[in-house]
């Protein structure tokens, strides 16, 4: 696919509609998209690469955009393969071409290709410019958003910050979606984790005009940019995005479910905007990250399981502690049919989380409901919106 970003900048990005997991992990139902870009000046350059899935496609749209045109430089933003799997064909392709990239990135280039390039590298640093002509770059340090080599590039003359992986979504740029969830799910399960190095490039990036952000995947953000940026600063600040109940839950015969299920009810009830009940064993991972991220109350409802945690649930906690999961309100419901001890299991990993305020009320079920358990049920949903 080739478009004009604008007059002299091109899109020569690849969508790829035949990935299943992205990072063999996150489910991709529309796909994904790998961007990279031109700019056409006086020095002419390439900004990234894409996977080596979309090699052909990726190498057919280069050279269309470019024709006769040699590139003078490759700037690498972030050597994650998605982004750098071409870099030997484009160096062998152009080889008076130079490589721009930052110290960081360039004690990692020989983890991935059997290159010495050495003599080609353009090594930049904070602040740095480098002038094309009409346009100039300027390069930001970005290191562990996500990965420690990135960088993001500011083209001052038409205000374009090319953003890495930063402000990037799951989904095919002709996938007719909202931003804002999957953005949200890539983010907090790409991202998520470094939150403090997030909201340091979100200092730098608030002194620059920006008009338009080029990110690594998704759409190219041209207008509302505000929100954009408010939406990270939420997220990598560890604030609820939205006033809601996340009910995490297994249920191993059904029972636990039955209790989820009238839990939800009972919130309703006492006044809960938005309430999201997800099966940790049926329910997309990430989507559950997502929304325990998204929403200022968390429920977890989970059956014992040999004498532990049983297996999903463990998984969803230790995906919320790598993510950084703090500020939230959390509430327990622990089922048993003979020693019930999911809910101390729970608490355990719960304690190593920052700022949770975690409910008095946990309510312990045996096997099924009862009236005790009822009337404990109906307490931690008072409890939790309160």
């Amino acid at each position: 696919m080739i478009f004009k970003v604008t007059n002299k900048i091109d899109y020569i990005g690849v969508n790829d509609n035949t990935l299943d997991l992205f990072e063999s992990q996150y489910v991709v139902p529309n796909g994904v998209s790998y961007n990279s870009y031109i700019i056409k000046d006086e020095k002419n350059v390439i900004m990234d690469t894409v996977d080596k899935r979309a090699t052909k496609e990726w190498l057919e749209n280069l050279e269309d955009s470019l024709g006769n045109i040699v590139p003078d430089y490759l700037v690498i933003s972030h050597l994650e393969p998605d982004h750098s799997a071409n870099i030997q064909i484009l160096v062998e392709k152009y080889p008076e071409m130079k490589i721009i990239l930052n110290q960081r990135t360039a004690g990692m280039m020989r983890q991935f290709f059997d290159l010495d390039l050495t003599n080609r590298y353009v090594l930049v640093d904070e602040g740095d410019v480098i002038d094309l002509g009409e346009h100039k770059l300027q390069f930001f340090m970005a290191p562990m958003v996500h990965w420690p080599e990135v960088m993001v590039t500011y083209e001052q003359t038409e205000k374009i910050l090319f953003s890495a992986d930063g402000f990037g979504k799951f989904g095919t740029l002709d996938t007719d979606e909202d931003w804002t969830c999957e953005a949200r799910r890539y983010y907090f399960n790409i991202v998520g984790k470094y939150g403090t190095q997030v909201q340091q490039l979100l200092k730098k990036v608030a002194t620059l005009d920006i008009k338009m952000i080029c990110p690594l995947h998704g759409p190219i953000l041209k207008e509302n940019l505000e929100y954009y940026i408010n939406k990270y600063d939420t997220w990598s600040s560890y604030k609820a995005e939205d006033d809601g109940v996340l009910i995490a839950y297994n249920s191993i015969h059904g029972n636990t479910k039955s209790a989820v299920e009238k839990l939800e009810i009972m919130l309703k009830e006492n006044g809960a905007k938005k309430v999201v009940a997800m099966d940790l064993s049926r329910d997309d991972m990430a989507e559950a990250i997502e929304d325990a991220f998204r929403y200022d109350k968390l429920i977890i409802a989970t059956p014992t399981y040999d004498a532990g945690l049983f297996p999903h649930t463990e998984d969803f906690l230790n995906h919320l502690k790598s993510k950084n999961y703090q500020n939230r309100r959390v509430g327990i419901i622990e089922n048993g049919s003979w020693a019930p001890m999911s809910g101390k299991k729970v608490k355990e990993i719960i304690k190593e989380f920052k700022n949770i305020k975690l409910c008095d009320t946990m309510v312990t079920i045996k096997t099924r409901l009862n009236e005790e358990s009822s009337k404990q049920l109906e307490k931690l949903a008072k409890e939790i919106l309160n």
